[in-house]
């Protein structure tokens, strides 16, 4: 039998690159062969672009016209299964191959031959002159606790020329240095020992350990504080003791600088991370040290998933309801799910740890598809807080102001032990809505069918959905009236306005992710707050992603009732997560806490759930509910979102599909729409939706290909296809 992965100079062969082009082309192999999973750099056009060896030429191409492969790079080549987890979820998102192999090589300087790297990192000097322009060099530097950046990357993030660093470096303010371009990454010793664990978790951590070494999912659910992080290292020690490389998933870079303490005081070094703030430099480090097993363990945000890994033994997926992790632009993906697809590719185990897990998870327990673990009780003293709902129909309160005269109360009871209590608005900025009271107007962005959001600390109007902003203005941009222009509603900018008035001497923190220009200065807050340098602290949705601070015994939810409005299908559960989530951050010490939500509508049955804390009676409902309507995950849905600059083109599309769906008949689906979608333009595009709704078992992506084939679409206008769709905006 010929050797199928190896091609010999001169044959044909066939080579995916990250070009919209939709298809691998045929090459010819180049001097001294190729091998498949092989990088190589090819003539495409004018151009040299870089790809993988797919396999066999189709052969539908004059052989004497093909052009050879330039040359093999000197990367460690794709795996068999990372290809195949590529295409087939490909298949399954509905994602050309091109762009599937643009999330697996996302990473600059990838190809550039090893050797050395030129870095710049802060000095022990001091500038012979303070810049507006030095100043924020110095500040990234800081910023990213000495890390080595590339010149031009530095001064990127800093907003400076090349010259502004330069200038630094002669004062020896800024340091230029030699470093090696990729180097190893430290070794954890998964035999450390770990911290003593309760009966309940070792438990756990035995029967985590037993699954090692081959493909299985395990839901492992505990109450919040129980100690689900420490049971889940035991299996990534346990992974690491098999010589195969562990993958952490985790929803918010805020999440790791405390996590990564965790990994260190357990194996003794620092794993690799991945997210959005780690530098160029150290990214491509890790893309190879992946693919060359030198880095066992990785911790990072969704996409890396995509890491080259050589032997990927296990995949925690840490928060794993969190919505952060469906990818909502570019390829549109669901890293739960996905997590679950590449490990059937390499016989790894996969982790799925949260306090309120996703109904799609718990369902697929349920049916005994995934095994379950339970920790039932926190760990060490600390116990579950008391949950009470606050009936704002019955508190006195004024208009202008939003915390209720209890809540008032109890934040100056905790306030005087020396406890700290935490105020959680799931809005950011100062007000959702600015209104003239001249004439009504509503300040809406200029690109978007969306109300510009009033943040006060900028002194701007942001734009949530494009994230344009301009200047708050004197007048009102409709009428021209000046000194009317009111907001309407609070967000957590307003929240602390009225902090500071009802609590005057208190220490306020807030936490909001657009109030901090770097992932770093968000960790090093965070961590100011845990060791007790707030006595409130104001937060949005990022404060209930597994926090902890030791001193905080009291959390106040607004407006409990912001997430039961509207016609989400998951309206609920996302409430019912939430809720249980933030008030999870009091009492993780040895301090009771006390959760007070405030609510227009306390006998609504998600409130109804959350304060009774029988939360396997909620899913049951919930699963009950969506069962009964055969939607997600009883059922498949499918969003087509259909954008433009112009409205018309887009219907006309929408129309001429809803009137041949014979595909979708064929397996049972249903069409809704095309209809506006909620947020109709976004970013000077128009958008319509329509939702293809299916059976549990139909094969809804080949029943959407034969259905869309029928679409003729201009080049103006994007067709996107949401399998498994999260939001309906």
């Amino acid at each position: 039998m010929p050797d199928e992965s190896w091609f010999a100079e001169g044959a044909r062969v066939s080579i995916l690159t990250a070009e919209p082009i939709g298809r691998p082309l045929d090459y010819l192999a180049p001097e001294g062969g190729c091998f498949l999973g092989a990088f190589v750099e090819v003539p495409l056009g004018p151009r040299r672009v870089v790809g993988v060896v797919w396999g066999v030429g189709d052969g539908r191409f004059d052989l004497a016209k093909l052009r050879p492969v330039a040359r093999v790079l000197d990367v460690p080549p794709m795996r068999d299964e990372l290809r195949s987890f590529l295409l087939r979820m490909g298949e399954y998102t509905m994602t050309s191959r091109p762009a599937m192999l643009r999330l697996a090589t996302r990473t600059p300087g990838l190809f550039e031959p090893p050797g050395s790297r030129r870095i710049y990192r802060l000095g022990s000097g001091v500038p012979e002159r303070e810049t507006e322009a030095r100043a924020k060099v110095l500040k990234v530097l800081h910023d990213h606790g000495g890390a080595g950046f590339y010149l031009s990357e530095l001064a990127q993030l800093a907003g400076v020329t090349p010259q502004v660093v330069k200038g630094l470096v002669k004062s020896g303010a800024v340091e230029e240095a030699e470093q090696p371009r990729d180097l190893p990454f430290p070794r954890l010793d998964a035999d450390l020992p770990g911290k003593t664990l309760s009966e309940d978790q070792g438990r756990a951590a035995d029967q985590l350990r037993a699954g090692a070494g081959a493909f299985g999912v395990t839901l492992l659910k505990g109450v919040t504080g129980s100690g689900k992080t420490e049971v889940y290292l035991e299996a990534v020690a346990e992974c690491l003791r098999q010589g195969r490389q562990a993958l952490v998933l985790l929803p918010e870079i805020a999440l790791s600088a405390e996590f990564l303490a965790r990994v260190e005081a357990r194996f003794g070094a620092r794993p690799g991370e991945w997210h959005s703030g780690v530098t160029q430099a150290e990214r491509r480090r890790l893309w190879r040290m992946a693919a060359q097993g030198d880095v066992q363990l990785v911790v990072g945000a969704r996409s890396a998933l995509f890491l080259p890994f050589r032997d990927l033994g296990l995949i925690v997926v840490d928060e794993e309801h969190d919505t952060s992790y469906k990818q909502e632009e570019g390829v549109l993906y669901n890293a739960r799910d996905m997590s679950v697809l590449r490990a059937s590719f390499c016989d790894a185990q996969v982790v799925l740890a949260s306090a309120t897990p996703s109904l799609e998870s718990w369902a697929n327990a349920e049916a005994g598809k995934y095994a379950r673990i339970d920790l039932h009780s926190r760990f060490g003293a600390s116990e579950l807080p008391q949950m009470h709902a606050i009936d704002m129909r019955e508190e006195p309160i004024e208009s202008v102001h939003w915390i209720s005269p209890t809540l008032v109360g109890a934040v100056l009871d905790r306030i005087s032990r020396g406890e700290q209590a935490m105020l959680f608005l799931n809005r950011r900025g100062y007000a959702p809505v600015t209104i003239c009271r001249a004439c009504g107007h509503q300040i809406g962005c200029d690109h978007c069918d969306a109300r510009m959001v009033e943040h006060r600390f900028l002194n701007r109007l942001v734009c949530h959905q494009c994230g344009e902003s301009k200047p708050i203005p004197a007048a009102c941009p409709a009428c021209g009236v000046e000194g009317k222009l009111a907001p309407v509603g609070p967000g957590v900018e307003r929240l602390a306005e009225e902090v500071a008035e009802r609590f005057p001497k208190a220490r306020v923190a807030v936490l909001s992710s657009d109030l901090f220009s770097t992932a770093r200065a968000l960790k090093e807050t965070i961590a100011e707050i845990a060791e007790g340098a707030a006595d409130i602290i104001i937060g949005t949705q990022i404060v209930a992603k597994g926090h902890n601070f030791p001193k905080l015994t009291l959390v106040g939810v607004i407006d409990a009732d912001l997430g039961l409005q509207g016609s989400d299908l998951r309206a609920a559960e996302r409430t019912f997560q939430l809720m249980r989530q933030v008030a999870g951050r009091a009492g993780r010490a040895e301090r009771p806490g006390v959760a007070l939500l405030q609510s227009y509508q306390p006998e609504h049955p998600v409130i109804r759930a959350i304060l009774s804390g029988d939360e396997e009676a909620f899913w049951k409902a919930e699963a009950a509910e969506r069962r009964a309507q055969g939607v997600p995950p009883y059922g498949r849905m499918a969003g087509i979102i259909l954008s433009g600059p112009e409205l018309q083109p887009l219907f006309e599309i929408g129309n001429e599909l809803a009137r041949r769906t014979e595909p979708l008949r064929r397996v049972g689906a249903q069409l809704f729409g095309p209809a506006p979608a909620p947020i109709a333009r976004v970013r000077g595009r128009h958008r319509v939706r329509m939702l293809v709704k299916a059976d549990k078992g139909a094969p809804l992506q080949a029943a959407l290909r034969a259905w869309l084939r029928q679409a003729k679409v201009p080049n103006a206008v994007r067709l996107a296809i949401d399998i498994d769709p999260q939001s309906f905006l």
